[in-house]
């Protein structure tokens, strides 16, 4: 599929005399520049592969708040064989091309176990997504957008949540505000001016991921303090910290948590079991023991929580690439990270402790017990908090409950087709 614009737009530039590519109107002092041909086209080689993950390199090469991404990570996420999301979804990458360049890209794509959530829960039957869109300018999202949708309407699609890279789990939503400091560990980041384009092509608003921030360095509110106090001298309650040695078991067991846990979420769609696999190995390196807590119950795991140091405080020196040196700098880091940020990506309590006084116990003493460790041992001082949905009152008041406030908010945008 090929879309062309621009082939009759022109810009209007201050008079003088024509630059190359400019031509002035006869009787009239007004100079105008003739633009090239945009074209969107469907990614299909190595080539055009590698042109979609090194774009925003150029893009965002002067925004001190980017963190480059590995290039093989960026590779690893659209690439079939390497993801197992694709064994259960399908995505069509696209570029943006004028006078050239690329100026553009975008991802259309579909996954089908969200086809088979319930509708009220932001995804459902006939809703597709598109997502990884980078832009120079407003016509070259407008196409590529369009391009999009188009794809979208030929797989049966008559609607779309996004933008979502690649799933819900990867990095949903558009940045919104908090523009001012760089994304943690997982976190996505985009130019400022891309939501007037996105709702230029008539989306509206579907849902707000807030990540919140907190100081860490000193203890939290004395009512949290007594809450985990009690907690210690419960003798049914135990807070452990993983097993690395067991850790694909360990894994499963903090996915299966989280599958219950998340099921009733907006937006929430199961992970497979080869994406559990996945993912366990994807996080291996920048797993520490001491900083993911598993909470029991009577013997039972009921609850968990992930903490992440934030490895963006290393990434964001090396422009996306490990060779030649950089993998050596990073292998040196990870043998005990000192970092000024703690990332708390996921957390969880079963389903049935949900709504009872014991789910938010059990999470002050994670927090607690894993704050004390990142001070200690990785001299963090800060901490981030999420995503979390706008609407789950249970996690947003946790978070307010110790001090944090909200820095970021990433929004799901939708429109019928």
């Amino acid at each position: 599929t090929l879309i062309s614009a621009a082939t009759s737009r022109h810009i209007h530039v201050r008079q003088g005399f024509p630059r190359q590519g400019e031509c002035t109107m006869p009787g009239s002092k007004e100079t105008i520049l003739t633009q090239a041909t945009l074209s969107v086209r469907p990614v299909a080689t190595k080539a055009d592969r590698k042109a979609f993950v090194d774009l925003p390199y150029r893009l965002y090469a002067s925004d001190p708040n980017w963190v480059p991404p590995l290039k093989d990570e960026v590779h690893g996420l659209i690439m079939p064989g390497r993801n197992p999301w694709f064994e259960h979804g399908e995505a069509q990458l696209y570029l943006a091309e004028q006078g050239g360049r690329v100026v553009g890209r975008i991802s259309a794509h579909i996954d089908h176990l969200a086809l088979g959530q319930p509708a009220d829960k932001g995804m459902g039957p006939g809703t597709g997504n598109w997502g990884l869109l980078e832009a120079e300018d407003e016509a070259t999202a407008e196409a590529l957008i369009a391009q999009a949708e188009t794809w979208l309407r030929g797989k049966g699609m008559h609607r779309v949540l996004a933008p979502l890279s690649i799933s819900v789990w990867d990095e949903p939503g558009l940045l919104v505000s908090g523009f001012d400091h760089p994304p943690t560990v997982m976190m996505g980041h985009n130019a400022a001016a891309y939501q007037g384009w996105v709702e230029g092509q008539g989306y509206s608003f579907a849902k707000a991921l807030k990540t919140w921030d907190l100081d860490i360095s000193g203890p939290f509110p004395e009512l949290v303090n007594r809450i985990v106090a009690a907690g210690e001298k419960n003798a049914r309650i135990r807070i452990r910290q993983v097993e690395k040695s067991r850790f694909n078991e360990e894994a499963k067991l903090i996915l299966g948590i989280l599958n219950d846990a998340w099921s009733d979420n907006w937006g929430f769609v199961p992970l497979s079991d080869s994406e559990i696999d996945y993912v366990g190995k994807k996080l291996k390196p920048i797993v520490y023991e001491d900083l993911i807590m598993v909470a029991e119950y009577d013997g039972e795991p009921v609850a968990f929580m992930i903490v992440l140091p934030d490895i963006n405080e290393k990434l964001v020196q090396f422009g996306g690439k490990l060779l030649p040196f950089n993998w050596a700098k990073l292998l040196w880091w990870l043998r005990r990270p000192q970092v000024r940020t703690m990332r708390v990506p996921l957390m969880g309590v079963v389903k049935r402790l949900q709504s009872s006084r014991m789910a938010s116990q059990l999470a002050f003493m994670m927090i607690e017990f894993i704050r004390r460790t990142a001070v200690t041992r990785y001299g963090a001082s800060r901490g981030e908090i999420g995503w979390i949905l706008d609407d789950n009152q249970g996690m947003n008041a946790i978070a307010d409950a110790i001090n944090s406030h909200v820095n970021k908010d990433y929004w799901l945008y939708e429109k019928a087709l």
